[in-house]
């Protein structure tokens, strides 16, 4: 059975983007760069892989879909992109959207929890969740991995990496890898 994947960034302080979902204050190092276009080309959008160095045809090695809530679609929506991510099959959950005018992306309305049930069904590559806090609360329960991406800085606010009710649960460390600035990516599996 397919995994649910929360593979995210985030500040020292939890945070995964500004409160206007800017996420260029992420110091992003050259090994880095180099580590995330060879291990997660997937996770880079179509249109910007060219300038990490990953050609727009790479395979995806981690990732064959992708759920993102309103706000983790809108950025690239609002600079013309209805298909950031033309290489994975994508669903963003949103009650406010209304309606996506791109037959390659697929707007849940209603749900999300019954969507990754479904799609852990299916056959494929595991499933990517990209964001945002809201979605990420939502499908708390569903959630089967964290790969965080930790930058060494505070934001001191913004847009939490869960948003939702208080709901400890318990992930275990599996993996580290640490980066010549001190970017770290933690991998943890659901205890």
């Amino acid at each position: 059975m397919r995994k649910l994947v929360y593979f995210v960034g985030m500040s020292l302080d939890g945070y995964i983007a500004a409160p206007d979902g800017d996420i260029s204050f992420y110091p992003l190092p050259a090994d880095f760069i180099g580590w995330l276009g060879q291990e997660y080309p997937e996770t880079l959008p179509t249109h910007v892989r060219p300038h990490f160095g990953v050609a727009a045809d790479a395979p995806n090695r981690k990732f064959d879909t992708l759920v993102m809530g309103r706000g983790t679609y809108a950025p690239g929506l609002a600079v013309g992109l209805t298909s950031p991510y033309g290489h994975l099959r994508q669903y963003v959950v949103s009650s406010t959207l209304g309606r996506i005018d791109d037959p390659a992306v697929e707007l849940v309305e209603k749900d999300p929890v019954a969507l990754v049930q479904q799609l852990k069904q299916e056959a494929g590559l595991d499933i990517w969740l990209a964001g945002g806090g809201k979605l990420a609360a939502a499908l708390l329960g569903e959630i089967d991995e964290l790969v965080i991406k930790s930058y060494p800085v505070v934001a001191g606010t913004g847009i939490p990496a869960f948003a939702g009710e208080f709901r400890p649960t318990l992930f275990t460390p599996a993996e580290r890898k640490e980066f010549g600035n001190g970017n770290q990516v933690t991998w943890l599996t659901r205890a």
